[in-house]
């Protein structure tokens, strides 16, 4: 049986715990908050607070599975909201994002050594160093999610960008992790039995990795669900273009926005996500076009709708969630290679692969679609059907396909040859 364990339950950490539960595989779910919707307390609570707990709950966990560690990432979102700066510095601040990390990874660590019924541990980057230790004494398997590129290969990138983007480098978060967070995830991969990435772009920045023993396999996320018969309106002529992701650099923003302002009057640009730091042409371009911080799931979905196109120019990604999501409600999607999105995206059936940082081919697909609405209406279905065949179902299939295989695997005994490759070709980043 497996222990599964990750500190928030994002959208992909919580369909790969339903499929194992779903497959009888899971015996214990750990997180941080796990909250209880039937409580009482959601009665009584500000509504703001019951909708934030509520993203806690996991209802499709057995409840005799569901285990939490809460006190570290309860500290957390206090300190955010009562604007703590200093208990929240990254890396360091007792309430940070890798203090609730690694807190629950300490803990799951110390669970590893009374549960001599779990036979694997599937964690997830960042949080996995302590307990990948402990069930390599026990000879537990190690199974690890790496939702991103590979650290090294981001920091070429970015490194790079901020060179060529100089206004915009305040933007680019992730550059300042210590040597000893950095060797924090080497040494994770190196004790990982079985590595899951869900890109091929992903996989092909682990080259860059120095040590890899682990098994890497390549599972891509699910859509929600969609429905095939909306149709595109053309309203009054204008594209409605829709930009969803953190406000930074990191996502190709300011070649969307140089894209849009060629466009002019012609184009109506939303921007969806929350602003990382201060930034004066982040700024300016706010006061120019329409943003939203942040919007319920549900509610996300039925704006992308409203909308005719999607550009997503990101630089380094792991597996857009957004791509898909906005697929799903059939909008096509302009993106890049490094956007994890190949494996759904057709360039030019249901959407466009671009270059990264290449303002000029953003602007002529924009362009394409702006004047042939017959094609972007085409395009639109396209985008639908394709969705479709790319269900959280299907990912939940795989996966449960995927760990039973390393189940099945000696967990006594480890290659010291290069990493083996699955589902994927890989080629350098």
């Amino acid at each position: 049986m497996i222990l599964f364990s990750h500190p928030t339950g994002n959208a992909n950490a919580r369909e790969a715990s339903r499929a194992l539960s779903d497959a009888d595989l899971l015996s214990e779910f750990w997180t941080s908050v796990c909250w209880n919707q039937e409580h009482f307390l959601n009665r009584v609570l500000p509504r703001s607070v019951s909708a934030e707990l509520g993203r806690r709950a996991f209802s499709h966990i057995k409840k005799g599975s569901l285990h939490s560690h809460p006190w570290v990432e309860i500290g957390r979102l206090a300190a955010r909201k009562f604007r703590l700066l200093g208990l929240l510095r990254h890396e360091y601040g007792r309430f940070s994002t890798d203090a609730v990390y690694r807190s629950l990874d300490s803990r799951v660590a110390k669970r590893l050594q009374d549960a001599p019924h779990i036979r694997a541990l599937y964690a997830y980057e960042d949080g996995a160093l302590a307990s990948f230790r402990a069930a390599k004494q026990l000879g537990i398997k190690t199974i690890y999610e790496l939702p991103i590129g590979y650290w090294k290969c981001y920091r070429e990138l970015i490194a790079e960008e901020a060179r060529l983007q100089p206004e915009w480098a305040v933007t680019l978060q992730g550059s300042s992790d210590s040597d000893e967070k950095l060797q924090r995830k080497d040494e994770e991969l190196a004790l990982a039995t079985d590595i899951v990435v869900p890109s091929e772009f992903v996989c092909a920045t682990l080259r860059k990795a120095s040590r890899i023993e682990g098994r890497v396999t390549v599972l891509p996320y699910g859509a929600p669900p969609t429905t095939l018969t909306k149709e595109r309106s053309t309203r009054d002529g204008k594209l409605r273009v829709l930009f969803v992701g953190g406000l930074s650099q990191r996502k190709g923003l300011s070649y969307l926005l140089q894209g849009v302002a060629r466009l002019g009057s012609h184009v109506e640009l939303t921007l969806i996500g929350q602003r990382v730091v201060e930034c004066q042409p982040l700024d300016a371009a706010l006061h120019v076009h329409r943003w939203i911080p942040s919007l319920p799931h549900a509610a996300l979905l039925q704006e992308m709708s409203s909308h005719d196109v999607m550009v997503f120019p990101t630089l380094f990604e792991g597996c857009a969630l957004v791509v898909l999501e906005a697929m799903s409600q059939g909008i096509p999607v302009i993106t890049t290679p490094n956007a994890g999105a190949s494996h759904f995206v057709s360039d030019g059936e249901d959407g466009f692969i671009v270059p990264i940082r290449d303002v000029e081919a953003i602007t002529e697909r924009l362009e394409l679609l702006l004047r042939d609405r017959d094609r972007l209406l085409a395009m639109s279905r396209a985008a639908m059907h394709k969705a479709a065949r790319h269900s959280w179902e299907q990912y939940r299939q795989r996966l449960v396909a995927t760990v039973r295989e390393a189940l099945l695997q000696d967990t006594a005994v480890q290659s010291e040859a290069s990493p083996s490759f699955h589902s994927a070709v890989c080629e350098p980043c």
